[in-house]
């Protein structure tokens, strides 16, 4: 099991936290696939959280496929690990594919890239 901290003075909600620090566990192997999930309510609990704010990262990392609930079995890590990078890439390719049939140069779609993600939206 991971050690999950919140933040409480971080712009970042506390869901995205938690969502984020499961995301990089499985990243660096902290987490492996098939290892057991704190329950929403145990996380919630030992974070001082509310069970619906871990309910909601808990959802979101659902939907990315890095975790998956398994009824009264529990919330796994899923098979598949992070599925992040993939996604990242499919959307890095549509977004080039997008760039080629606007006629955007290579070197201003990188520098909108960058801007997009250092705004705060």
């Amino acid at each position: 099991m991971i050690a999950i901290a919140i933040d409480a003075a971080s712009s970042q909600p506390p869901y995205e936290q938690i969502r984020t620090q499961v995301i990089g566990a499985v990243r660096s192997g902290d987490l492996v696939a098939g290892e057991r999930m704190p329950t929403v309510r145990a996380l919630a609990e030992q974070l001082g959280l509310a069970v619906n704010t871990v309910a909601k990262a808990y959802r979101a990392l659902e939907s990315d496929a890095v975790i998956e609930t398994r009824g009264r079995a529990g919330t796994v890590v899923s098979a598949s690990g992070d599925v992040t990078h993939q996604h990242a890439q499919t959307a890095a390719a549509a977004y080039a594919a997008r760039i080629r049939e606007l006629g955007v140069a290579a070197d201003e779609a990188l520098a909108l890239v960058e801007a997009a993600l250092r705004s705060d939206r």
